[in-house]
């Protein structure tokens, strides 16, 4: 009979303790950990072609990362490529974890109980002295908070002026599912390609995968344009080209043939080259 009544007693008080720990939350799964981007910098990279690889503006990626104009990057350099990654990361190292309550209980020492001496005992309780009433002052109504509103469209001032960048027929149309997200204009190996409008050369070189040999311009700064799979490049990043200035000449695929890549891309937003360019007779 000792025997059963020990055994009962340690079984309710394991059942009391596994309730207190539930309780205090240290059975629940830890919460799951953000993790942020980062674009190792190669050889040949520019700010241009990498916030182009990961489809995003170049001033995002430029203020994501404090870096100011001209937008220098150096082999080497982890380039933050997600935006919500950092602030989503110092938000999870701001928030410290509380400790539970068991853990506190455990940790706590109890204080030694110390006898009371007779004096104090006896003592009676000092008698609080009313304190006179205080009239609340009136309290002005919260201000409501401003709806926000939503910035205004950017004026562009200085549209660019397009022109078609080779000759030849449309291959392939826009698509803004593809991995690449502009048209391939058919053509001849070795044939023109030329600026579709004048501005910067802020990239030109083979890094981009999928690409080939590869230029991108900077015409001002809403528009970038891309002229891909070329077979020879014929300026460098840094150059200034005029409108319909050849900058490359048309290379090709082993599944397609000679073709040109060639993108638009509107404050990093891909959109339809056709759009842009000119009517012509295909």
């Amino acid at each position: 009979m000792v025997n059963v009544t020990h055994h009962c007693r340690a079984a309710l008080f394991l059942l009391a303790t596994l309730s207190l720990v539930t309780g205090c939350g240290e059975l629940r799964p830890p919460p799951r950990k953000s993790y942020a981007a980062y674009h190792t910098v190669r050889p040949g990279d520019t700010l241009y072609s990498v916030a182009w690889r990961y489809g995003y503006d170049y001033r995002e990626v430029a203020s994501w990362n404090r870096i100011g104009a001209p937008y220098r990057i150096y082999p080497g350099q982890r380039l933050l490529v997600v935006p919500t990654a950092r602030s989503t990361l110092m938000e999870d190292r701001s928030i410290p974890t509380a400790p539970s309550t068991s853990s506190k209980l455990a940790a706590t020492p109890v204080p030694a109980t110390r006898p009371v001496p007779p004096a104090a005992a006896t003592k009676p309780a000092p008698v609080a002295k009313p304190r006179p009433a205080i009239t609340p002052r009136p309290t002005a109504k919260p201000a409501l908070p401003k709806p926000i509103e939503k910035p205004a469209p950017r004026p562009h001032q200085n549209p660019v002026r397009w022109q078609w960048p080779t000759a030849g027929n449309v291959k392939r149309g826009f698509n803004n599912t593809a991995s690449k997200k502009g048209i391939n204009i058919a053509g001849r190996l070795g044939q023109p390609v030329y600026a579709a409008s004048g501005g910067d050369v802020v990239y030109s070189g083979s890094g981009l995968v999928g690409y080939g040999n590869l230029v991108i311009i900077k015409h001002d700064d809403v528009f970038l344009s891309a002229y891909g799979h070329n077979r020879r490049l014929l300026v460098k990043e840094g150059e200034k080209v005029k409108p319909g200035q050849m900058i490359a000449e048309m290379g090709e695929t082993a599944k397609d043939g000679a073709l040109l890549h060639f993108e638009i891309r509107q404050e990093g937003k891909p959109v339809d080259p056709v759009r842009y360019l000119p009517k012509r007779n295909r």
